[in-house]
């Protein structure tokens, strides 16, 4: 497994301890996503960022979402690191009294962390399965193409190369 992302700024984060994470917001989203990159720097260092992309609402009628990909080298072992995250979006004014499916400050899902397979409370599941969707593929392609996903045994660049989203892709965003 290579265990490297490298952010649009050049930004090299590699593990062990790595972290691919999907961020994305429809709640003042611009501010949300820089404040939580912001946030994941001050914490945990170098992070390497994906683009932004604009996409429509999944599962409910609403605002369009911005979405990218980040990742961290983390000291925290998953589950601390999830809950770490959960602080981050209740800090952004996440709310957890609402449907699954609804608009949001903030959302930020450990995607992989490192070639771990695993469930645990706070939905905490790994490799997570929303790879289905390209808002969470196409960024983590962009900064960690080579990362192998431990229960495809398929790159992230390969598995975009076969997504069916792939001849069209999110809008790139240039906010």
């Amino acid at each position: 497994m290579s265990a490297e992302a490298r952010g649009t700024d050049g930004v090299v984060v590699r593990g062990p301890g790595l972290a691919l994470l999907s961020l994305g917001s429809n709640e003042q989203p611009e501010r949300h996503l820089r404040e939580a990159l912001a946030g994941l720097r001050g914490r945990f260092g170098a992070v390497a960022a994906s683009p932004v992309y604009r996409t429509p609402a999944v599962g409910f009628a609403g605002p369009d979402f911005l979405n990218c990909a980040a990742a961290i080298r983390s000291d925290l072992e998953p589950q601390a690191l999830n809950d770490w995250l959960h602080a981050l979006e209740d800090r952004h004014g996440r709310r957890r009294d609402v449907p699954r499916f609804s608009s949001r400050t903030l959302d930020i899902d450990i995607v992989y962390f490192d070639d771990r397979m695993l469930r645990g409370p706070g939905n905490l599941e790994l490799p997570r399965p929303e790879l289905e969707h390209a808002f969470v593929l196409k960024p983590l392609a962009d900064i960690a193409p080579d990362f192998v996903d431990p229960a495809r045994k398929r790159t992230l660049a390969e598995l975009w190369a076969a997504h069916r989203d792939h001849a069209t892709p999110p809008e790139l965003f240039r906010g």
